[in-house]
């Protein structure tokens, strides 16, 4: 089971009384461990003599066999088996009519991971296997109707910590060249070298390291492909095996990287002129400049992998403020509905309606604001979908005339002369440069998460507004119209049942945001606490 604050995360419908006792038991309980976990686990109902006896046993059987035989000779269905189906692609994006915005039943959550947590009540394998959508920027996850929110967003972190491995990289393969180029002009300069030998040695590391990163980003994208079956969905598998061999390869090309510097300076030392002490210096001195180099880059890529992570909490609070919009709207409308259901109920009590009547109303109401919730409802996730391509559109422009400058700036420095007491100065300037663009870039991107999450998060305010506003007419026709028809009473009494049932949902509105205030201090509670660990 889950612990008692996801619960309580998840679940909108349960009364006061329920909400007491988790939030007492979350206070006495923040957290849940493994071995504790565990023990729940071995402590459920499933745990009868004939599981234990399973269990010690450690008899295997099919994967798909729904029936195994027991010690008995009888059979039963699997003890480990979840009867429910397995969620398709096709239905991980399914918009519920009944006004509940794609939310799940309480039973449904507990059998899916939340969109605060990536722990699995399934197997390993099925977690595995669950496919969850394909996205490319953050703002794309705001319109995603997926219940693994969370494994969107860690594929997103991973997503960046891998653009950041590629910008490390291709610096220190600039700075290479660079230090090597400052110690060769110097070379030549002294005329140990000829300028032609200058020229050729670049020439044959520039063309090495272009053709290495050839070969890496050809075998990056055979990964790619090989393992999209499926364009638009992804499952946690897919995701583990692209990694592991990203990393093989990069491995790979890290150490052709330093076979290929190897053989420039060999090239250096086969052809020039000056003494082997000197070009041993050279050497000594290139590969401490090289040490210096990676250890600038190790600190730099420790700093932007922390504010990766960091901005993973940043995302969960705006994708949970979304969330929360979405979810209080069909709840409270519950809500609205069952005070008039009330008001309905003690005519029938008094005989000024009869079950079957009341009934009829009630049904007609239900059915005629539910759709148009759900009316409502997909014209304001289309209206989502179509803000936040426009503004991904405007990303992309924007980062397009980022990079257009950003290389100009590079190549200005570039094109400069360095001495090689120089060399220190050049590589300050350099990596400061790469880290301002990598800087301007990524407040563009936090700029842009947050305005668009603003503008869903507006979308959403107004649709509540019409869903109260529909929801208040179709109550005052029932009243003022209907009810005078159907149960003979005056315009003046149904009046006053109408007064009623607004002030009825004075005390009951504020109950509702209390209770939304709770739900939403857990979570940043929570939230604070997953990103302390």
């Amino acid at each position: 089971q889950k612990d008692g604050s996801q619960r309580l995360l998840e679940s909108f419908n349960s009364d006061d009384k329920e909400h007491t006792h988790t939030l007492t038991k979350t206070k006495a309980e923040p957290y849940t461990s493994e071995k504790e976990m565990v023990l729940e686990e071995r402590e459920s109902p499933l745990n009868s003599n004939i599981t234990v006896f399973a269990l010690k046993a450690k008899v295997i059987y099919p994967i798909n066999q729904k029936f195994r035989p027991l010690a008995d000779g009888s059979s039963n269905p699997s003890l480990h088996e979840n009867p429910k189906q397995a969620v398709l692609p096709n239905q991980v994006e399914e918009t519920s009519t009944s006004g509940s915005l794609g939310s799940l039943s309480q039973e449904d959550k507990e059998d899916c991971s939340s969109s605060t947590t990536i722990h699995s009540t399934t197997s390993d394998d099925r977690f595995q296997a669950r496919a969850f959508l394909k996205v490319t920027s953050f703002p794309e996850v705001l319109t995603c109707e997926s219940f693994d929110v969370k494994l969107c967003l860690c594929s997103l972190i991973l997503k960046d910590l891998t653009c950041l491995d590629t910008e490390l990289r291709k610096e220190k393969h600039v700075m290479f060249t660079q230090v090597l180029k400052i110690y060769l002009r110097d070379f030549c300069r002294k005329k140990k070298i000829t300028e032609d030998l200058f020229k050729k040695i670049l020439l044959i590391q520039e063309n090495d390291f272009e053709e290495l990163q050839k070969q890496l980003d050809s075998r990056l994208q055979n990964t790619e492909i090989s393992g999209a079956r499926n364009s638009e969905y992804q499952t946690l598998e897919d995701l583990e095996r692209k990694e592991r061999e990203y990393s093989e390869h990069v491995i790979d090309n890290m150490e052709a990287f330093w076979k290929q510097t190897d053989k420039a300076q060999q090239a250096f030392l086969d052809q020039s002129k000056c003494s082997s002490a000197k070009a041993t210096k050279m050497r000594m001195d290139l590969t401490e400049k090289m040490i210096a180099v990676e250890s600038l880059l190790s600190e730099s890529q420790d700093l932007w992998a922390m504010d990766i992570q960091e901005r993973l909490f940043s995302w969960e609070f705006m994708v949970k403020m979304i969330d929360s919009l979405k979810s209080y709207i069909p709840e409270e409308c519950k809500g609205r509905l069952n005070i008039v259901s009330n008001i309905l109920d003690r005519l029938t009590v008094k005989s000024n309606l009869s079950v079957r009547q009341k009934e009829e109303l009630l049904t007609d109401l239900h059915k005629t604001f539910w759709e148009q919730l759900a009316h409502l409802s997909n014209e304001c996730v289309q209206q989502s979908k179509d803000l936040i391509l426009k503004r991904l559109e405007g990303r992309a422009k924007k980062k397009e005339e980022f990079r257009h400058r950003q290389e100009a700036e590079r190549e200005n420095l570039l094109s400069k002369t360095f001495l090689s007491e120089d060399v220190n100065n050049f590589l300050k300037a350099y990596h400061e440069l790469i880290e301002t663009h990598w800087q301007a870039q990524w407040e563009l991107e936090e700029e842009d998460d947050f305005e668009s999450t603003k503008t869903v998060a507006d979308l959403y305010k107004e649709l509540y507004s019409k869903a109260s506003h529909a929801l208040a007419e179709l109550v005052k026709e029932l009243f003022l119209q209907t009810l005078p028809a159907v149960t003979g009473l005056s315009v003046k009494e149904c009046e006053l049942l109408k007064e009623e049932w607004q002030q009825n949902l004075v005390p009951q509105l504020k109950k509702w945001e209390s209770r939304r205030q709770r739900h939403w201090k857990l979570f940043q509670e929570q939230l604070l606490q997953e990103k302390e660990v």
